[in-house]
Parts: structure tokens; C-alpha cells; sequence
């Protein structure tokens, strides 16, 4: 099971984007080792914000259909427990600058025993996740 970030759909959908061999090539590796896959609502409203102001809103409307109609990506949403949760957590790593949504995305994962996340993020190491693939 792997949690997926922000970063890599944002690199699997922008060729410009300074992740998209990397995302591409993991994104290929994911769907060869058929890896259960999830994500929040947190995250997508992220990736196709950036997607729409980056590409154009047609653009992120059609990547986002695809991803809510893909059969190998759960999409997680958060509870009023889970966003405290998140909050607490906010708090806590607000010396290193964390997003609320990375934040929501730690509950989550804490809350589904997820170890492993799919990120170019260092912020996941420093809350203790395993960042995949190895850079």
C-alpha cells in the first residue's frame, strides 16, 4: 500500500515539471508491481489547482476525471478527528514549515498504517514515512 503526494501527479501530468522523468518512470514502475494505491481529496484539490494554473482548467478537468475514475487509486477523506488530528500535527512541525495538507495526509496515513508514500517531499521523512521510490 502507497500513499500518493502531491508531486508526482504534478510531475506525471507537467512535462516542464523538474519531477516528470523521475514521476513518470515510478508512475510506470506502480502500475507494473500493482500497487494498491491511495491518495486524500486534500491532495487533488492541490494537484488540479496547480494543474488548472499551470495548464489551463480544461486540461486539469480532464486529468481529474481521469484520477476519480481510476480503479487503482482510493481516494481518502479526512474526518472532523482526522483534521485535528492533522492540526496537531500542524502545530508540531510548524518550525519546518508543513502544510496543512501534507499534515491531513500524515493522519491519514497513520490512520491506515500506511508506511510508505510516493513524494518528493522531504517533509514525509521527517514525520517518519519512507519516501518511494529511493532518491
Amino acid at each position: 500500500m502507497i500513499y500518493i503526494d502531491t508531486g508526482p501527479f504534478l510531475g506525471r501530468y507537467l512535462q516542464k515539471d523538474q519531477y516528470h522523468e523521475k514521476a513518470a518512470k515510478a508512475w510506470k514502475r506502480l502500475e507494473k508491481e500493482n500497487q494498491s494505491c491511495l491518495t486524500s481529496n486534500f491532495v487533488l484539490d492541490e494537484v488540479l489547482t496547480f494543474l488548472a494554473r499551470q495548464a489551463g482548467y480544461s486540461f486539469s478537468a480532464e486529468k481529474g476525471k481521469i484520477i476519480y475514475d481510476s480503479q487503482a487509486l482510493e481516494i481518502l477523506r479526512p474526518s472532523e478527528e482526522d483534521e485535528r488530528k492533522a492540526l496537531g500535527l500542524f502545530e508540531k512541525f510548524a518550525d519546518q514549515k508543513v502544510s496543512y495538507t501534507d499534515c491531513v495526509s500524515f493522519a491519514l496515513m497513520q490512520k491506515k498504517k500506511i508506511k510508505l508514500v510516493f513524494s518528493f517531499d522531504s517533509h514525509f521523512q521527517q514525520a517518519g514515512f519512507q519516501r518511494w521510490p529511493s532518491y
